[in-house]
């Protein structure tokens, strides 16, 4: 099974993988962008204001399909359990974001480029987060962390579930830490035990 991670920058995501990690040693914990060269270069134009929003999806496309052929296929081909923090859907909402104005529906564009060949999760815990807070909570650091932004970032992730209600599993993020990281467990339990805990 395939269990991404997603939400607006600050809403906790990368808390909540440590805390599943610590409760499912065996699983494959990934993150996307990767530590390989590939997300090197995706880390790099994140902290260029001027990066070109074109070159930038493709950066991104291109580490996802190296992170599937390297990682994410062969786990799930040795039946193990995959928790990636980020994966199509930031991609998809994200780059959406990035690229209005330059493409015609450009979250769909995105989609588009992605569909024929990306593995698509079998659920996905969403950490819901005002734009506001993510912000506070992540300093605004780099250009996809200010509020402006976020927000729209963050009515692209409604769409996604708009689109995909069975696949989301929406967890109230602006609750403590303790709060939102049981909420997580919760859910990743349910999902392996084949309950439905989807946004309906």
């Amino acid at each position: 099974m395939l269990v991404t991670l997603e939400g607006l920058d600050g809403s906790g995501k990368t808390t909540v993988q440590e805390a599943l990690r610590d409760r499912h040693p065996d699983a494959v914990f990934t993150r996307e962008p990767t530590r390989s060269w590939y997300g090197e270069a995706v880390r790099r134009s994140i902290a260029a204001d001027d990066a070109d929003p074109i070159a930038e999806l493709f950066l991104y496309t291109a580490d996802h399909a190296a992170h599937l052929a390297s990682t994410i296929r062969p786990a799930l081909a040795a039946d193990a359990l995959v928790l990636c923090d980020r994966y199509t859907d930031s991609r998809y909402a994200y780059q959406g974001a990035s690229l209005d104005g330059v493409v015609k529906r450009p979250m769909e564009y995105v989609r588009g480029v992605h569909q024929p060949w990306t593995r698509p999760p079998d659920a996905t815990l969403y950490l819901d987060v005002d734009p506001r807070v993510g912000v506070e909570r992540a300093s605004a650091t780099n250009k996809f962390e200010r509020a402006g932004f976020l927000a729209q970032v963050g009515e692209n992730y409604e769409q996604l579930i708009e689109y995909e209600p069975e696949r989301f599993v929406r967890i109230d993020a602006e609750r403590s830490p303790e709060d939102v990281i049981g909420a997580a467990e919760d859910a990743l339990e349910r999902l392996l035990d084949g309950e439905d805990c989807s946004v309906r």
